[in-house]
């Protein structure tokens, strides 16, 4: 699932027939509720400019660290729950990644998807939330197109501004 979310990523990007390594050069990269960090790890290989790898489980921040360490691939860890993270984030990333535990619930989903766009998503940037088939589809703001693809028990949705929304601005 993992490899086809990032070819996805990379149509998306323009850069489908570049080498992996460069497929996500110059987009900076969010990961929320990243656990062992493996999608930001990923974002980085694939040259993400800058990564950052959100979770409140200390033990694994510690885990993402450990991992880039290892591999290489530079991110920056940030050991807090997402909302307080979203609430005191002050950049905007071309791409951010959701991956909660799929318990999270549906409202609180829809209120962090609506902080993520409002505070951290650039303008022209890509949402990518990624849910239980059981769970119902995330609620994204007016102004918003989205997609999915089914992966087994998984949907993975990907939203962006409509091209009307991106021209008011």
């Amino acid at each position: 699932m993992r490899e086809a979310v990032f070819s996805a990523l990379a149509a998306w990007n323009g850069t489908a027939d570049e080498a992996p390594e460069d497929q996500l050069a110059g987009q900076a990269f969010c990961d929320l509720f990243a656990g062992s960090g493996a999608v930001a790890l990923e974002a980085a290989s694939r040259g993400a400019s800058s990564v950052i790898a959100v979770d409140r489980d200390r033990a694994a921040c510690s885990v993402m660290k450990d991992n880039s360490r290892a591999t290489r691939l530079k991110i920056q860890v940030v050991s807090q729950p997402v909302s307080a993270f979203l609430s005191g984030n002050r950049q905007t990333f071309d791409i951010v990644w959701f991956d909660p535990p799929y318990d999270v619930a549906d409202d609180v989903m829809d209120s962090l998807i609506a902080s993520t766009t409002q505070h951290a998503l650039a303008h022209d940037g890509l949402l990518v939330v990624e849910r239980s088939r059981r769970s119902r589809s995330p609620h994204f703001p007016e102004g918003f197109e989205s997609w999915n693809s089914r992966y087994g028990e998984t949907v993975v949705y990907y939203a962006q501004r409509n091209r009307e929304s991106m021209e008011q601005q």
